[in-house]
């Protein structure tokens, strides 16, 4: 059974940064695809960033050149850097992890960004 828990939501204004973590057990970590999603209410979950095992990352739009997904397989852990946020940010963030057919889903981090 794969564990994912996430770290490090947490209020902030506008402008400011946030790094939240997702530590992963009871899997071989480097060989999932780790993707962050956020989701408010009302709206469907969307993805923000995803790093393959190789490392190859992709970013939604809205995030470009603001957000940076990582990885430390070493720790079995994968991490998104989110600098000068914005209040469109504010969000429920997900982590997941994927390969083939299985998935799993970490039970969530709020992030606030509000003045």
């Amino acid at each position: 059974q794969v564990q994912l828990v996430e770290a490090g939501g947490g209020l902030v204004q506008p402008g400011g940064s946030l790094r939240l973590s997702c530590a992963a057990s009871g899997t071989v970590f480097s060989t999932y695809t780790m993707t962050w999603f956020r989701q408010t209410p009302g709206k469907q979950r969307e993805l923000v960033a995803t790093i393959s095992s190789g490392g190859s990352t992709v970013y939604v739009d809205a995030v470009k050149g603001r957000f940076t997904i990582s990885r430390d397989n070493a720790k079995n852990t994968v991490y998104l850097q989110m600098n000068s946020l914005k209040p469109d940010d504010t969000a429920v963030y997900y982590c997941n992890a994927g390969r083939g057919m299985y998935e799993y889903w970490g039970q969530g981090t709020q992030v606030t960004v509000s003045s």
